[in-house]
């Protein structure tokens, strides 16, 4: 079923045009402008009479700011953020045109509807509705639509940290993406509450060699001393270390599962269904393999030979983790750090933590609330270097059967038009009151 486009919310309407804006971002300074899309929301933003700024890193790479009077002006101010940029993707593997903002079966499809589109228009939507009825939120507020977040921010939160931290001055605590939402547990429903986030080490591997012909003997070869250290790092089985985070986690899931909470970790977290795949990594150190580079010709052996790999240490055990990769990779590879970007865990005895609870329990009562700490990273990470604790809420009502974090940079992004409205309603409420 195609739902028609004067039956879709302000807030669908809204993600569906941000989607269209193709603002795919491959890293390494390599991507399409974000500033068309930041100036559909500054556009947005001065309707509702807000002041905005916009602001490039380089050219096309374009953030924008404002700020929300509060009626309490003597709180501090909160930072609620999104960013614009999205990861790139091959169409081919799709089901719809991933740019279209296609609506089928009760869902707006598209790259961005998950991460984080979805978000930004539900931050607009709830600001729309609290300043169109005269009101103010609670508290004064710093809303920030990054650029370049898919790229650790380079070009977006963390020039802006660099470069203009009086954007945020004020503000001591942020929400964005990748909390919030629900999973299935049996036949209870729970909502993931991201206290923190893994650490951040993109490197590249290289191994040098004899150059030769390709039919030579040639024992020093770059592409297989490559190969033989990248599948080393690629089958390391790093063992399972909690934080104060998951040790929380894995116990509260215990609890609801109906589990012994010193059964093995993993055991526990596997048995959440389709949210394992997003709480395992949580677990532990990863270190995934995600390029290579090597040769120029099928009859010449190069000389040089390259990787790259994504690896996500626990926070604080950054250090600790890049001596055990020299080590597993031996003293031939050269490491180079492309990006590294710290970890964070902020605690969940806090009134901004309870006001979320609260909000979301008020929305779906009998909902369980869990902590958890997210494997990949946010912009949170650039804001922390000001002093702001960052969590993330973007509160969403999911179907039991929908593998919402598996859509994270994935095939088929979707979201339920129905949680699209929750989550404005949610957040609307919490703005209002926190």
């Amino acid at each position: 079923m195609t739902d028609t486009p004067e039956s879709l919310s302000e807030t669908a309407r809204i993600a569906r045009d941000l989607i269209r804006f193709d603002t795919s971002n491959w890293g390494n300074g390599v991507a399409n402008s974000e500033t068309e899309a930041a100036h559909y929301v500054g556009d947005f933003l001065e309707s509702l009479g807000l002041t905005v700024e916009y602001i490039d890193a380089a050219p096309g790479r374009t953030s924008v700011v404002t700020r929300v009077a509060g009626a309490n002006p003597d709180l501090p101010a909160l930072v609620v953020h999104g960013h614009l940029d999205v990861v790139p993707v091959d169409p081919a593997a799709w089901s719809v045109d991933p740019f279209a903002g296609e609506i089928r079966d009760g869902m707006l499809w598209g790259r961005g509807a998950v991460d984080m589109k979805n978000m930004d228009a539900m931050i607009l939507t709830a600001l729309a509705d609290i300043l169109r009825a005269g009101n103010k939120p609670n508290r004064e507020l710093v809303v920030v639509f990054f650029s370049d977040e898919e790229n650790g921010g380079q070009y977006g939160s963390h020039h802006l940290v660099t470069h203009r931290p009086d954007v945020f001055a004020g503000a001591t605590e942020a929400i964005s993406e990748v909390g919030g939402y629900s999973i299935s547990l049996g036949d209870k429903r729970a909502y993931m509450i991201q206290a923190g986030e893994k650490a951040l080490m993109w490197m590249t591997l290289t191994a040098h060699g004899d150059a030769a012909h390709g039919s030579r003997v040639i024992p020093n070869n770059a592409v297989t001393k490559l190969a033989e250290a990248v599948v080393k790092l690629g089958r390391t089985e790093w063992p399972v270390s909690l934080t104060n985070t998951t040790t929380a986690l894995v116990e509260q899931l215990a609890d609801v599962l109906g589990m012994d909470r010193n059964a093995n970790p993993r055991d526990i977290v596997a048995a959440s269904g389709l949210a394992a795949g997003f709480l395992m990594p949580s677990l532990s150190t990863t270190s995934n393999p995600t390029q290579l580079n090597a040769g120029y010709k099928q009859n010449v052996i190069p000389d040089t030979a390259s990787a790259v790999i994504d690896v996500r240490p626990l926070p604080g055990t950054e250090d600790e983790v890049l001596e055990q990769i020299r080590a597993i990779i031996g003293p031939d590879i050269e490491i180079d750090m492309q990006v590294r970007d710290i970890g964070l865990e902020n605690p969940m005895d806090t009134p901004i933590v309870e006001a979320m609870k609260r909000t979301l329990s008020a929305a779906d009562p009998g909902a369980v609330m869990l902590p958890y700490l997210l494997s990949g990273g946010t912009d949170n990470k650039a804001l922390a270097l000001l002093g702001i604790t960052g969590y993330g809420f973007a509160p969403l009502r999911l179907p039991a059967d929908l593998d919402f974090p598996g859509m994270f940079h994935g095939v088929d992004e979707r979201v339920p038009l129905d949680a699209l409205d929750f989550g404005h309603r949610v957040l609307t409420d919490f703005l209002r009151t926190y």
